[in-house]
């Protein structure tokens, strides 16, 4: 190790001697030249700055007359204090540029004050240079892992609420609304619902859903559980639905739910339960996503799952032990006799077939259910033990 210089050691001794006049000279000299420091004095504080100035030039001085590394330390805690204070990194950089060079400049000036060789300023100034791209980095470094420590605090506490929400943990109409205003959704719905099958556990079914709806207008919140990426969509707007729709058949790669939209906040936990039984029902036609059918006598099917299975199957009768394709030939006619007002003729219209193929089909709905579609309680019953064939798994 190369003996320390004695021009060195006393420039830093002299320095040492007004370090708090230094710091509260620098303190000022930020405060001056970086906007942010000189229009926020309380986010950082006149104390706080010189204290940061006195900490960070006494490590420098240390490190010039020193035999080991600076230590960064204090470099590392100031970038954590910035950005919880909520400093804005490039007001922090610019504060770090503007101290150091105070402190060139200073030494510069009190070596010439004490006749200080050329060779030593220029060592010196190498010196100081070297701190400062070691201390602004560990600055920044430090910063950058507290502010990803914040976002993600945030997003498992927006997270959380989502889950509470979903889970009719918040009740209180009050807490709703602060709820709903953490998680930047409208206070009044509409909303709905969505429930998207996840590839595996801790794996999104929608990447980056919240930023493509975002990109539309569309506020939602999200939460990942075990086996489900589950949202809430704010669709106020006309459009909003459809453009929903499309964003998830865009995304999609499993099955999708839907629910009905609701208004309050409060009506969450069923619209997640209709969610989750709009993926577990029956295919639709809109391939991987499927909207749960908000009608009277769906909402009716699903009131009471395992009651209103054993009913259907009672009802169905032997209907339920025919193949499949032939069974959906049955109920397809079914519905579309209903939708024609009991009409044979334009039943058979609609589904292309002669009208004694609507009457064969029909009668043999009776044989297997032993229901008559001459008595309204009788259709009236067929129709719910469809509707829970159709929601149910």
């Amino acid at each position: 190790m190369a003996p320390l210089d004695p021009h060195i050691a006393l420039l830093v001794k002299t320095m040492v001697a007004r370090a708090d006049e230094l710091a509260h000279a620098m303190s000022e000299e930020i405060r001056a030249a970086v906007s942010f420091y000189g229009a926020n004095a309380g986010i950082v504080t006149s104390e706080d700055l010189r204290r940061s100035c006195l900490s960070h030039m006494s490590y420098m001085l240390e490190a010039l007359v020193g035999d080991h590394e600076a230590d960064v330390s204090i470099a590392e805690e100031a970038g954590v204090r910035r950005a919880v204070a909520g400093v804005p990194l490039v007001a922090v950089m610019s504060a770090y540029r503007v101290g150091f060079r105070f402190l060139w400049e200073t030494s510069l000036a009190e070596a010439k004050k004490l006749d200080v060789p050329a060779e030593a300023i220029l060592s010196t100034t190498s010196q100081i240079l070297i701190a400062q791209e070691t201390f602004t980095q560990a600055m920044t470094g430090a910063y950058r892992e507290e502010l990803t420590r914040q976002v993600l605090g945030k997003e498992e506490e927006r997270s959380a609420l989502v889950e509470a929400i979903l889970m009719g943990r918040i009740t209180d109409t009050q807490n709703l609304w602060d709820a709903a205003d953490v998680l930047r959704l409208p206070t009044s719905g509409p909303y709905v619902v969505v429930a998207a099958q996840v590839p595996s556990i801790g794996r999104t079914g929608l990447p980056e859903i919240e930023n493509r709806l975002d990109a539309r207008d569309i506020k939602s919140a999200w939460r990942l559980l075990p086996d489900l990426q589950v949202g809430i969509v704010h669709v106020r707007r006309p459009s909003a639905h459809d453009d929903l729709l499309e964003v998830l058949r865009g995304l999609a790669s499993a099955r999708v739910g839907l629910s009905p939209q609701f208004r309050d906040l409060s009506e969450t936990g069923d619209a997640l339960r209709f969610a989750r039984l709009a993926i577990a029902g029956k295919e639709s036609d809109d391939g991987l996503i499927r909207v749960f059918d908000d009608s009277p006598l769906a909402i009716a099917a699903v009131a009471a799952p395992e009651v209103m299975q054993r009913i259907s199957r009672d009802m169905l009768g032997r209907l339920g032990g025919l193949p499949a394709d032939e069974r959906n030939v049955l109920v397809s006619t079914f519905e579309a006799w209903l939708d024609a007002g009991g009409s044979t003729n334009e039943t058979a219209a609609k589904t292309f077939v002669h009208p004694n193929t609507v009457r064969h089909r029909l009668h043999r709905i009776e044989e297997y259910t032993g229901k008559s579609l001459t008595r309204p309680r009788d259709i009236a019953e067929l129709c719910l033990a469809f509707e829970v064939d159709r929601q149910l798994p």
